[in-house]
């Protein structure tokens, strides 16, 4: 078996393709139900952001594998195979390693170096895990991936690369306040105190918003969502003791039309396939705001698809910032230096990992073997306690156990080496050389392998 991942990304499309590729919740449930019912896949995860739709799987056949990932990707996402094939990439075995690994540290993100991807990798694999589609495969890549992506970030200055696509949202909206002086360096902080901000959605990435918000010094944070019981613990988080000390309260969706008017910045990230703010409603916003002699009314969407009607950015006194906006931004953003040191850290890890995927797949034919070894042990000592019947029990037990320390010691040395020549490159043969001299029962051997997966299952369950 060997790791497939078929995917798209805001590097190899454009935002409308991906706003309407993007993926419900259900629907990634139901790709995943889909995928291991198709015929080359065993495992599968799927890891979908704002910018990216990547689906993963353990596949026997490359090919086959691949059309078929691609024919279920463009079924859920309802664009059609042939308006999506050339916006897909194809990654395979250690390339396809290397690109999560990659992902992992930031390295593929639209803001280079920033952290959030780390927690859709862990939701991901949460997935993958509850719908009991990640299994030993899948379970370890992903895990690594988040091991990766830490020691990026602790390790080097990858961070500086880049920020949250929160803060460089912000940013954008600040280089488009006319009203500010931006020239003179003024910063997210500066320019964000003293406003009122609405954040629509109650989500990790809206969560993530309303804390850089209070981080910022706003006066006032509104939270409105559709299940009011997560707005209402969104602005409980933000407003316990100890916490940011905003004040900020919740809203139901109906009043979102009155908030926009009191609002000076409004964040909007939920999981609507339909527009949350449409350009009528946002008009009528700006118009309410200038009849009051308020400012313009600054909107951020990090939704995809998109939340707020792209004609807003059509309309006076209302500065917009999209995934469209923020691609085009983030597309001649310098790139720091310690991105070699983080492309570095993943070579390393990839080959980790390949070597320890390639070591455990001789484990079940070295478990075999000496399962064989011990059979033919038992058979031994039974035949010559029919010849010497007068053994009594203490020559019995010291013949057997001197004959399985020979066959032990025998063993030894070539198991040893043999998981060491099956890490390296090319050493996945050294299984099947084991089989072929030893004559080993290939069903016994794989009945090894499924007893093994299977109880990496249940130790991995869980395991984020």
């Amino acid at each position: 078996m060997s790791l497939l991942v078929v995917g798209l990304s805001h590097r190899s499309a454009p935002v409308s393709v991906l706003e309407r590729a993007a993926l419900s919740a259900d629907a990634r449930g139901k790709l995943l139900h889909d995928t291991l019912a198709a015929e080359p896949a065993t495992e599968g995860a799927v890891l979908a952001t704002c910018n990216r739709i990547e689906l993963y799987a353990d596949v026997d056949k490359f090919h086959a594998g691949v059309a078929e990932l691609s024919t279920l990707l463009a079924q859920h996402s309802g664009v059609g195979l042939d308006e999506l094939t050339p916006y897909l990439y194809v990654h395979y075995e250690d390339r396809a390693v290397h690109h999560l690994f990659s992902v992992a540290c930031g390295l593929d993100s639209m803001v280079v170096g920033e952290g959030q991807i780390l927690g859709q990798i862990k939701d991901a694999l949460a997935v993958g895990q509850d719908l009991h589609t990640a299994g030993r495969l899948l379970n370890d890549l992903f895990q690594q991936a988040l091991r990766v992506g830490k020691r990026a970030h602790s390790e080097t200055g990858i961070d500086r690369a880049g920020q949250s696509l929160v803060t460089f949202g912000l940013e954008q909206l600040v280089g488009t306040d006319t009203d500010t002086d931006t020239a003179s360096g003024q910063d997210v902080d500066t320019w964000a105190k003293g406003k009122r901000a609405l954040v629509i959605g109650a989500g990790s990435m809206s969560s993530l918003a309303a804390a850089t918000l209070a981080r910022a010094g706003v006066d006032e944070i509104v939270v409105a969502n559709r299940t009011a019981a997560r707005a209402d613990r969104l602005v409980q988080i933000l407003t316990e003791p100890g916490s940011t000390g905003v004040a900020a309260r919740a809203v139901e969706m109906v009043a979102v039309g009155d908030e926009l008017t009191r609002a000076d910045i409004v964040v909007s990230c939920t999981g609507a396939t339909g527009l949350v703010l449409t350009a009528d409603a946002v008009e009528h916003a700006a118009e309410g705001r200038a009849q009051a002699g308020r400012g313009p009314l600054h909107l951020l969407d990090l939704a995809m698809p998109r939340d707020i009607d792209a004609a807003v950015h059509r309309l006076p006194g209302v500065r917009l910032i999209d995934i469209e906006s923020l691609a085009e931004a983030s597309a001649d953003a310098p790139m720091a230096a310690d991105v070699d040191q983080v492309r570095t850290i993943v070579s390393a890890e990839v080959a980790a990992f390949g070597a320890a995927q390639r070591a455990a797949h001789i484990t079940p034919t070295v478990v075999a073997l000496r399962a064989m070894a011990a059979d033919v042990v038992a058979g031994e000592v039974a035949r010559l306690e029919g010849r010497l019947p007068d053994l009594d029990d203490k020559q019995r037990a010291e013949i057997t156990q001197t004959v399985r320390r020979v066959v032990d010691k025998l063993l030894h040395a070539p198991t040893v080496r043999v998981k060491q020549l099956a890490g390296e490159p090319g050493g996945a043969g050294y299984a099947d050389a084991l089989r072929t001299l030893f004559d080993l029962d290939p069903e016994t051997v794989a009945s090894v392998s499924r007893a093994d997966r299977n109880d990496g299952d249940v130790k991995n369950r869980g395991r984020v």
